[in-house]
């Protein structure tokens, strides 16, 4: 079995991110916002990459602060269901966390549905503290 190699992806990396087949992504990945994203330097993401296809990735953004160190907001992780469960999740996220700390970032955050076993179980394994938390949202913020 092929080994995943894991990346940060950078502007440059645009074709890669652009070639990931659907099923991946809640949504079929959008030029503009790809290149958006990429090309801004608040927006993260790390990649798991398996004979040069992403199967797996976390991605985050930097929220600043006039008050307080830069954090960062984990905005979404994802797996393709065919390889799930062999510590790809782990991975990406892991490597986002410590990317998030090389930069400065003093808090690491998310939020996920209480329903979502999986992924609860993934950031209790990364080390994460489970804190109540209460969302809101606007403008179909927090549909699927």
């Amino acid at each position: 079995m092929t080994e995943l190699f894991v990346k940060r992806l950078e502007p440059a990396d645009l074709p890669l991110l652009l070639a990931t087949p659907p099923g991946l992504f809640d949504n079929a990945v959008d030029p503009k916002q790809s290149a958006a994203f990429l090309g801004d330097p608040l927006h993260h993401i790390v990649v798991g990459l398996l004979d040069g296809e992403i199967v797996s990735f976390a991605s985050g953004t930097v929220l600043l602060h006039p008050d307080k160190a830069p954090s960062l907001f984990i905005n979404e992780v994802g797996t393709r269901d065919a390889v799930l469960r062999r510590g790809y999740a782990t991975a990406v996220t892991q490597a986002l966390i410590d990317h998030a700390r090389r930069l400065g970032c003093k808090g690491i955050w998310l939020g996920t549905e209480p329903d979502n076993t999986a992924a609860r179980a993934l950031y209790r394994r990364l080390g994460a503290d489970e804190v109540p938390f209460v969302g809101y949202g606007w403008d179909g913020a927090l549909d699927d």
